[in-house]
């Protein structure tokens, strides 16, 4: 997997850039890290400068942004990319994400599919393997009619066509039952912010509706499988029928309710998508002195918040741990870096990011 051209500094920001699909619609597309390309497909509606704004969606991306490039974007019609004058459907996507990665010049990546953006790299992984390396799904389905009974369907496309307030609020209880109430309110305002509800009730129809099954049996890239037991929008069935009917694929069952990754505990997603995605690297695990392979997930989170100036108990807080853990994790990576102070951490945080800086 060649190095992608959008290998930079990480930005706190992480500046958004645009692209361009072959009928003319401009992409906005975002990467972040260094190494192999990880591509992540937009999991429900997104808005790639909203959603940065959210310190525990930053952390769960740091980690995986210490070792691969992360390139992420929103889907048409959704944040900062264009309209799409048609239905959105799984063509579409697959569109947007060769236009992309095409635009990226990635001849070979990993994917990590995500809700909505699991079927989408499904098709993806069965219609161009020769391109994909690993494929990661979490809290994905291959049968949107898994996902809710009819009843259950038509009521929740009623309630977000007629009040995409209400609707977004019961989704945000729906995907993060987890959540603390100002984070089910972030997310609320982020899907009435990313998307229009007409658009939002298309996207929720196309969830139903999907239907990669019969693209299964296609899929050759090594898979991971990552699902809660108590998903509430995507039942567990869903995710253990994909590890089953994929060849060779790994199930990795987790304990939560949540839906969406970052709410929870989230270090043990990362935790396993980091030894999959390693398991496909280079055999070499010499360490540099300054290396993210130092870190274990948890403890690259906490450097990320120390790196932002957060106070152990601001970190407790966005990770959903005590207080004085999140003083032992940031002692031990002063241990690990050998360093003495916070504001080394947070220095050793940036160094990563200007080793990535373009010549």
């Amino acid at each position: 997997m060649g190095p992608p051209r959008c290998r930079e500094a990480p930005d706190p920001r992480r500046p958004v850039r645009f692209c361009t699909t072959p009928a003319g619609a401009r992409v906005a597309y975002a990467c972040m890290g260094q190494g192999p390309p990880l591509v992540v497909p937009a999991a429900w509606v997104s808005h790639l400068e909203l959603q940065w704004q959210d310190p525990a969606y930053r952390a769960f991306f740091a980690p995986l942004s210490a070792v691969r490039t992360v390139v992420q974007y929103d889907r048409l019609g959704c944040g900062l990319s264009d309209p799409w004058p048609q239905a959105q459907g799984l063509d579409s996507d697959l569109t947007v994400l060769q236009a992309v990665t095409a635009h990226l010049e990635l001849e070979r990546f990993d994917l990590l599919g995500i809700s909505l953006g699991a079927p989408v790299s499904i098709a993806a992984a069965a219609r161009f393997p020769e391109r994909l390396g690993r494929l990661v799904l979490y809290g994905g389905y291959a049968d949107g009619s898994q996902v809710a009974a009819p009843e259950v369907r038509t009521a929740m496309l009623g309630l977000v066509r007629a009040h995409w307030g209400l609707g977004s609020e019961l989704l945000a209880d729906v995907f993060l039952p987890d959540g603390a109430a100002g984070t089910r309110a972030l997310f609320t305002r982020l899907q009435r912010a990313a998307a229009s509800p007409r658009l939002a009730a298309d996207l929720l129809a196309q969830c139903y509706e999907i239907d990669v099954r019969p693209l299964l049996d296609r899929v050759a890239a090594p898979t991971l499988v990552v699902h809660r037991r108590g998903d509430r929008a995507i039942p567990y069935r869903a995710g253990r029928d994909l590890a089953a009917r994929i060849s060779g694929a790994r199930l990795v069952t987790l304990p939560g309710d949540s839906h969406v990754p970052f709410v929870g505990d989230a270090a043990a997603i990362v935790r396993a998508v980091l030894e999959f995605l390693e398991d496909g690297s280079r055999p070499s695990r010499e360490r540099r002195p300054d290396g993210p392979a130092e870190l274990t997930p948890r403890q690259l989170q906490v450097a990320a918040l120390v790196a932002e100036g957060m106070t152990n108990r601001q970190i407790g807080r966005r990770l959903g741990i005590e207080e004085r853990s999140a003083e032992g994790h940031v002692e031990r990576i002063r241990l690990r870096l050998g360093v003495t102070s916070r504001a080394q951490v947070a220095a050793w945080w940036g160094r990563r990011g200007d080793a990535q800086a373009p010549e």
